[in-house]
């Protein structure tokens, strides 16, 4: 059974956290630790960002975090050897997340095989439509890698239940239109319970995870109070900027992560 779906099937009535990573950020050294901590600290599955230069989805904390690690001289195989590395003391699932162009210049059979290889578990590719999935669907199924596509509140019904037909995993449920980047909690829970619920009509076959803007405990359990969990990405960078590089920076992070999933 995939880690993903295991992790659903065990969870039980708590609701799964999600964390987004980019690979690595602060420094290439401290990305496996990261995971690593995260898991000890609540989370339940790990989004590993591929950091690309042209990141059309995200806002500026996650545009910033990539522009970093690629400095640092990130890589995709740099990023296979830290889902190997994970994988000789952890099974959390890891998703790869990140733009189709890196994908394509990789090799798209070449990059499915060797994600498989190493023990990843699925992919986020934001740039890419459902209808247009063909581009990785074929070579991504035959490593046993589900694809997890996203909806918004701008998505009809019939792309809803497109996603959900083609998704592995999870639906990805974005909770606002635009942008990656913490929000205001009030703004957001007014307007994604209604959300929330269209998508509960149309999605039937997944799970569904709710990212974009959740910053807290009190966010996460408001906005993703119909959901199977919430995803927590820019938050969390941005706690990771303001530590780094102090003493106790790592530990400093750990606390927010595990704030996030218990409140405390």
């Amino acid at each position: 059974m995939n880690r993903i779906t295991k992790k659903f099937k065990d969870k039980g009535s708590d609701k799964l956290m999600s964390l987004f990573i980019t690979a690595g950020y602060p420094d290439l050294e401290s990305t496996v630790d990261l995971i690593l901590g995260f898991e000890k600290n609540g989370a339940d599955i790990i989004e590993l960002g591929m950091p690309f230069s042209d990141p059309l989805a995200d806002g500026p904390t996650i545009q910033f975090s990539s522009d970093v690690a690629i400095s640092k001289g990130i890589s995709i195989d740099k990023i296979f050897d830290m889902v190997a590395e994970v994988r000789k003391s952890s099974q959390i699932p890891i998703i790869l997340m990140g733009y189709m162009n890196p994908v394509l210049r990789y090799g798209v059979s070449k990059f499915c095989e060797k994600a498989a290889s190493v023990g990843v578990d699925g992919l986020i590719l934001p740039d890419i439509p459902v209808e247009e999935s063909g581009l990785i669907e074929d070579e991504a199924s035959e490593n046993n890698l589900p694809i997890i596509y996203l909806v918004a509140p701008n998505t009809s019904d019939e792309r809803m239940k497109l996603a959900d037909q083609k998704s592995g995993g999870f639906v990805y449920c974005v909770s606002v239109t635009g942008v990656t980047g913490a929000r205001d909690g009030g703004e957001l829970s007014k307007s994604v319970a209604t959300f929330i619920e269209r998508v509960r009509t149309n999605v039937t076959e997944n799970p569904v995870l709710v990212g974009f803007g959740i910053k807290s405990y009190d966010d996460a359990q408001n906005i993703a109070s119909n959901a199977d969990g919430f995803i927590v990405g820019s938050a969390l960078i941005d706690t990771i900027r303001k530590a780094y590089p102090s003493e106790n920076w790592k530990k400093d992070v750990f606390s927010f992560v595990h704030s996030l999933k218990f409140g405390k």
